[in-house]
């Protein structure tokens, strides 16, 4: 999609808050009629601007007490190296989020689990399994001041 006109914002900005939304309640929020609202919706999503709609989840709730953010720098920065990493890094339910960064480390990974011995597992067992892992240095996060999903788009 080339460019985003002021209610394509809108249609996003209300369904970042809540995707459960139907077209009309959409339609309604943003004043503009259901039709209009579930053309423009419908061009939205084919174009890929809305990677997924999904159920956020409270951390804590389902077990999951511990998020630490983990510095991983490489020994070697081959292009096969560096595609191994990746891909088992993919594969790792642990791993949240997975960033290849510039700076003093290569990457930066944010890694929630139930509690301590499962990070240490996690560590041990299946981080230093991988090979071409030179350094990793473990940041836990004690409170979470902010975390949001949606872009300010208006």
């Amino acid at each position: 999609m080339d460019t985003l006109d002021n209610t394509d914002r809108r249609i996003l900005q209300v369904l970042q808050q809540d995707a459960r939304l139907n077209t009309k309640e959409i339609a309604h929020r943003i004043g503009l009629s259901v039709t209009p609202t579930y053309e423009r919706l419908k061009k939205i999503e084919k174009s890929g601007v809305i990677k997924s709609y999904v159920t956020l989840l409270h951390a804590e709730q389902v077990g999951k007490a511990l998020m630490a953010f983990c510095n991983v720098s490489l020994r070697l920065h081959s292009q096969p190296l560096i595609k191994k990493f990746e891909t088992a890094i993919a594969g790792m339910e642990e791993v949240m989020e997975c960033y290849h960064v510039a700076g003093t480390y290569d990457y930066l990974l944010k890694v929630v689990v139930d509690d301590m011995r499962s990070y240490q597992y996690f560590l041990t067992g299946k981080l230093a399994a991988v090979e071409n892992i030179g350094q990793v240095h473990s940041s836990f996060v004690m409170t979470e001041i902010k975390h949001t999903t949606a872009f300010g788009l208006l």
